[in-house]
């Protein structure tokens, strides 16, 4: 069954979704990916010069706006920071919440979208995004500084790490990938035959023994035992785009992406991945670890899917918007949040 291509981009107008999403689309439907290749262009960026010898203008950031539905608005991702909520997404737009039901939005310096965020403590986090935007907080979500801002790559950041205050991880589109060893007051590009390809670099994660993870299209899969020093291609259970992973067990990880493939190994660096039959084709693009060890998933249609450590026990639900989600943590009641088209949703798993 292939892919309504026009209802699904329809669905991921104008988001980052979009972006993952659509080359995967080509190489699902077998045409090229330079023939469905979405540019992440800058909504800043000024058009190119007449003359090729015309010098680029620069272009700056121009701080985000602040709106009164933003909380209803593209929501890309969310973090825990253990005091508070911090939500981030399409126009530079981030939000704190102290309860997961009001939401304030704060105002960055920045308007591209911001696609991920993540806290190493209450105080400490990072945001990326398009124009290889990296913002950091520290204190909590309630003030943002740029720390990178090149709208000339025109290329997107999809997902941030941080091992600890001080090291950390931003990889994107086309083999994006920085690396920082001073909490991002300098960011340098990771030398690695990983990106040769300059294939699209959708997810990093940490697993339980400190491995390193990164999950990407066509297949990519890349790991690193020695905390981002070197990494090495794995070979990927599925060939086609994978979105992210979520660590399960000592040293094991759930593996999602494309029409509803999931799969789960005990350890990555060993293969012998097991396909996990999730009785959807909705792509997955955000997960979480559940208390117990269960992970939960997110995706197009307002999709939930809750898996076993063990790839077991799967159980699907639904939002009411019946709308995309792109990122998903647990809140204080047990519940999820969960991020997407239409802002924040609180999913009940009972």
């Amino acid at each position: 069954m292939k892919h309504d291509k026009k209802k699904l981009l329809g669905l991921l107008a104008g988001s980052t979704l979009a972006a993952l999403a659509v080359s995967a689309i080509a190489q699902d439907e077998g045409a090229a990916p330079e023939e469905a290749a979405v540019e992440a262009a800058p909504a800043e960026a000024a058009e190119a010069p007449a003359a090729e010898e015309a010098a680029a203008p620069t272009v700056k950031p121009r701080p985000s706006e602040l709106m009164p539905l933003a909380s209803r608005s593209m929501l890309l991702d969310v973090a825990n920071t253990g005091k508070r909520l911090v939500a981030v997404g399409d126009r530079g737009h981030v939000l704190v919440s102290s309860n997961g039901k009001d939401w304030a939005q704060v105002q960055v310096p920045v308007r591209s979208a911001l696609t991920a965020v993540t806290f190493t403590d209450s105080e400490n986090g990072w945001a990326v995004g398009h124009d290889a935007v990296i913002l950091h907080t520290k204190d909590g979500g309630k003030t943002w500084a740029l720390q990178n801002f090149q709208p000339q790559l025109e290329k997107p950041l999809l997902d941030v790490l941080f091992v600890d205050a001080s090291r950390g991880f931003a990889v994107g589109a086309y083999g994006l990938f920085y690396e920082t060893t001073d909490g991002g007051q300098n960011w340098a590009e990771v030398q690695s035959p990983i990106r040769e390809d300059e294939l699209h670099f959708n997810s990093i994660a940490r697993l339980n023994n400190g491995n390193l993870l990164i999950a990407g299209e066509q297949g990519t899969l890349a790991l690193s035992s020695d905390g981002g020093v070197t990494w090495n291609k794995l070979t990927a259970p599925y060939e086609s785009s994978l979105f992210g992973s979520v660590a399960v067990g000592e040293k094991g990880a759930v593996l999602f992406g494309l029409r509803g493939n999931v799969y789960v190994s005990a350890d990555p660096a060993a293969g012998n991945w097991t396909k996990v039959e999730t009785g959807t084709v909705a792509s997955m693009f955000g997960g979480a670890s559940l208390p117990g060890g269960d992970v939960a998933m997110v995706g197009l249609n307002g999709s939930v899917l809750l898996v076993g450590a063990d790839g077991g026990n799967v159980r699907s639900l639904r939002t009411d918007a019946g709308t995309p989600l792109s990122g998903v943590i647990v809140a204080s009641d047990a519940s999820l949040l969960a991020v997407g088209e239409s802002g924040v949703q609180r999913v009940k798993l009972r």
